[in-house]
């Protein structure tokens, strides 16, 4: 790896500069459209958890094939986002960062629009499978940019931002599912995306990509992350570390009502209501871990606090003697902060690797680990026949928690990292 000194900063545009406000730097417009992309992006896949039961009950399905064929789907999502994170980070380190943030969306929002005429599973399985392709790129794109074109000293706040609206977004899904049905929800949600599209047409390419692209670099070769051996695994433990927030998402609050049946609690628990608690708790998350590194100038210490937080808040959640829904929903909040650290974990991620693979690690990164949600909900569908889904679901959390802590005690730590160099081939 061959590293400079030079500023983090968009040398073209304003990442040099610390005399601007810091505020001129968050509200510019590259910085708002990422985040509100974001917003987009999380809207949509998580509009999925909140109407599974309803969309797939109006499609004849019933009994066990909400929870069975929900996984299926889901699963198909976090697939398309696992082809899709290689595809677009690839791009995003070739063509430019803009280039992902247009094509994504456009993708995502046309698949969004379609979902509202499914009339089948098949057609279902088919356009979660479009959608997740496209939602890919959303994150690990505005998360490149924001980190290239604001100074070192603040781009911790910029992706705080960032995964702060799009935590937002998944509120707005929730809310939006409440006012009107679930094939208008959809409607809704790309509607949002074909209007983001316009507003990115005004946005600038980051400097730091530009200069890396006017010299000789080999730029997203994806085959530079296996060919060198610390390289390979500090990319492997990049993605180590999410898992636990993966396990909160995908398997204690996609299936709460399943798992709220299971502790006692006295009502249904609305899978909807658990995801708007858990993620209007994970923006605060967001903020308080953001500021938190900030404030102690350590991204590690503050995500290791996060995912001890994560497992005691799961032991709560699954062995805490509770009848009461409005208890049942607090733990999914508490769930919710706990997952706080995500903004941490990208910001690490674009943090650890050079200007020639930085998209193609940001936008693989999260994705991943969204697709460890595939291995995670089969594991844990598995060892319920034999150990019941509380234990099975213990058991689970504990291994995601486990090697989640191993890989972000060999990391880096990467808080005062300038960000213009390049991986060496």
């Amino acid at each position: 790896m061959n590293s400079s000194d030079t500023s983090s900063g968009d040398p073209a545009n304003m990442g040099n500069d610390d005399k601007i406000p810091v505020m001129k730097h968050l509200l510019s417009l590259p910085v708002l459209v990422a985040a509100l992309g974001y917003l987009v992006d999380m809207y949509d896949l998580f509009l999925f958890s909140i109407v599974r039961i309803s969309s797939l009950s109006d499609l004849g399905l019933s009994g066990d094939q909400l929870l069975e064929d929900g996984v299926l789907l889901l699963n198909l999502q976090m697939a398309g986002l696992l082809i899709g994170g290689v595809f677009w980070g690839i791009l995003g380190d070739k063509k430019g960062r803009l280039s992902v943030l247009f094509g994504s969306i456009l993708i995502y929002s046309i698949a969004n629009i379609a979902n509202g005429f499914v009339e089948s599973f098949t057609q279902y399985a088919i356009l979660r499978f479009i959608a997740g392709i496209g939602l890919a790129g959303e994150l690990g794109a505005g998360i490149t940019l924001v980190s290239e074109i604001l100074p070192k000293k603040i781009r911790g706040y910029g992706t705080t931002l960032v995964a702060t609206l799009g935590v937002v977004g998944a509120i707005l899904a929730y809310v939006v599912a409440e006012l009107f049905e679930w094939r208008a929800s959809y409607f809704i949600g790309g509607g949002l995306g074909l209007l983001l599209l316009i507003m990115r047409i005004r946005v600038f390419e980051s400097g730091i990509f530009l200069e890396a692209k006017s010299k000789n670099v080999v730029r997203g070769n994806v085959l530079m992350l296996f060919n060198n051996r610390e390289r390979f695994f500090r990319y492997l433990k990049s993605i180590i570390v999410g898992f636990p927030i993966w396990f909160v998402v995908g398997v204690l609050i996609t299936f709460s009502p399943e798992l709220g049946a299971a502790v006692g609690v006295n009502e249904p628990i609305e899978a909807g209501i658990a995801v708007m608690l858990s993620f209007a708790a994970q923006a605060v998350g967001n903020v308080v871990s953001g500021i938190l590194s900030q404030y102690f100038k350590s991204r590690k210490k503050i995500m290791g606090l996060f995912i001890l937080l994560s497992f005691g808040f799961t032991l709560l959640y699954l062995l805490l003697p509770t009848d009461s829904v409005t208890g049942f929903y607090f733990l999914c909040a508490l769930l919710g902060f706990s997952n706080g650290y995500w903004t941490l974990f990208i910001t690490v991620a674009a943090e650890l690797f050079g200007t020639n693979l930085r998209a193609t690690v940001a936008t693989t990164v999260p994705n991943f680990v969204r697709g460890a949600v595939i291995p995670i909900t089969t594991l844990f569908l598995f060892l319920r026949s034999g150990m019941g889904i509380i234990n099975s679901a213990i058991l689970v959390g504990a291994i995601t928690v486990a090697i989640a802590l191993w890989a972000l005690y060999s990391l880096q730590e990467t808080f005062h990292k300038d960000m213009n160099y390049i991986e060496e081939d």
